[in-house]
């Protein structure tokens, strides 16, 4: 039995102060007055027994309590996101077919747990899952080989073409473990680019020459995996994503990531679909896949890399 005192809204509230230190920033995330938020601490700190926060200090910090009930917390909320997740797939029976194609920044993650929960709902439809490029996915949507393409956008108008916007993923540095301050890596380490027929590729390159930033031309790498793993070994630095650098997971222990030192720029991920079968489908697949990202990427990606707070996120 659960102890009284003890709430879904209270575990919200108490991961968002614990993950911002801030009643004004947690009361802004949760959606609630600031005087709501401390009054769910009170009730989560009495109904434990137990004091969760130093209230004495500015920004605020975890006691120990607060550090052990923090993991229990994420661990519990995760577990309900997922089921929300999963439960909130529409039926699609009515498909005779659906084809989607995503780029292959989500395979270690959410194409995975994307492709069974779809295939669940597709109870008489035939079914096609691929991965691509992003510049293929959008060929393969205008020729209608594709129903729905999950992308990065290229900045282009696409005629006949509906978006849904995602997520925004940030570009960020990533250099060796060990390297130095960004400025020595910079200085020090060749610059590992994307093969520059990627859409990527492009956008960085795009990037830097508006701001007149110039860098040898020695290693062009078609794979992301292969690019991380170089930078891991201490052979360059790269630009990369939050996307790109938690697909990276195996190379963390020789990776560091540091906001962009040449400008903030992002890229979005998004949900097209073609203007003729544009119906509460791929609304519905668009919302679904928000929340995957949310919980299996943007979420331990943030408790990674706190930084990014305001700036990888889901958009609405």
């Amino acid at each position: 039995m659960v102890m009284k005192g003890l709430t879904l809204r209270g575990l919200e509230v108490f991961e968002a102060l614990a993950r911002t230190g801030s009643v004004a920033q947690a009361a802004e995330i949760t959606g609630l007055s600031q005087p709501s938020v401390s009054q769910q601490l009170r009730n989560l700190e009495k109904a434990l027994g137990t004091d969760l926060v130093d209230h004495g200090r500015r920004p605020m910090r975890l006691t120990q309590a607060g550090r052990s009930f923090l993991a229990r917390a994420e661990s519990v909320l995760a577990e309900l996101q997922m089921a929300q997740s999963e439960l909130s797939v529409m039926d699609l029976g009515h498909l005779t077919t659906l084809s989607i194609g995503l780029i292959d920044d989500f395979d270690n993650d959410l194409t995975p747990r994307l492709a069974t929960l779809l295939a669940d709902s597709l109870t008489r439809s035939k079914f096609k899952l691929i991965t691509l490029s992003s510049l293929d996915l959008f060929e393969a949507l205008e020729a209608q080989r594709l129903h729905l393409a999950i992308s990065a956008h290229s900045g282009e108008v696409l005629e006949g073409v509906i978006e849904y916007p995602l997520v925004q993923d940030p570009f960020i540095l990533a250099t060796p473990k060990g390297a130095g301050c960004v400025e020595a890596a910079l200085r020090d380490l060749p610059f590992l680019r994307y093969a520059r027929e990627q859409l990527i590729s492009r956008q960085i390159e795009g990037h830097l020459a508006r701001q007149q930033m110039e860098f040898e031309e020695r290693f062009e790498i078609g794979s992301h995996m292969a690019l991380m793993a170089m930078v891991a070994r201490g052979l360059g630095w790269a630009v990369t994503t939050p996307l790109g650098y938690m697909r990276a997971a195996r190379f963390h222990d020789g990776l560091e990531v540091h906001p962009a030192p040449f400008g903030a720029f992002s890229r979005t991920i998004s949900l097209f679909t073609r203007t003729d079968w544009s119906d509460q489908v791929p609304q519905e697949v668009a919302g679904m896949i928000r929340r995957l990202m949310q919980n299996q990427i943007i979420d331990p990606a943030l408790a990674q890399v706190p930084w990014l707070n305001d700036q990888l996120k889901v958009i609405d």
